[in-house]
């Protein structure tokens, strides 16, 4: 079957023909993450130097808790889960808007029953994520309702 490079089916939901599921993150291991991939739907070849991705975290996973100076357009379009931005937690649900600042401490995560997956479309020229230190870690838990929430080490 041809390729179109102006429009891509799903052979089933959330599975684009000939998108390839990739690693969450392949780096040096210092990130910490759980049951996360991530499919790139658009790059740098046809967005004007953005890219869209689509991340899914099976139930009980979340993505690494990081910041950067680049920011995130984030638009859940399965299941349900939540997110930590700044310090704040906020419940997610199908088709809702988050815009994740530059710098802003941000980490997502799946309810403890169901896949979450969302799009996410930031500068396909982007700087490296920033992981916390101790110091920065225990001051996140200072609060209760973020100390609850983030995943780490």
């Amino acid at each position: 079957m041809s390729h179109n490079k102006f429009h891509v089916t799903q052979d089933e939901p959330h599975r684009w023909r000939n998108i390839e599921e990739l690693v969450y993150k392949d780096e040096d291991g210092a990130a910490t993450f759980k049951d996360v991939t991530r499919r790139v739907l658009f790059g740098e070849e046809n967005v004007d130097g953005m890219e869209v991705r689509y991340f899914e975290v099976d139930a009980g996973g979340h993505t690494t808790l990081e910041k950067h100076e680049h920011t995130h357009l984030v638009i859940p379009i399965k299941g349900k889960g939540a997110c930590l931005v700044g310090d704040e937690v906020l419940p997610l649900a199908m088709h809702d808007l988050v815009y994740v600042p530059s710098w802003a401490w941000h980490q997502f995560r799946a309810d403890e029953n169901e896949t979450f997956g969302f799009l996410c479309m930031v500068k396909v020229e982007r700087d490296r994520p920033t992981l916390p230190t101790q110091d920065e870690l225990a001051e996140m838990k200072s609060n209760p309702e973020v100390a609850n929430f983030i995943r780490h080490q």
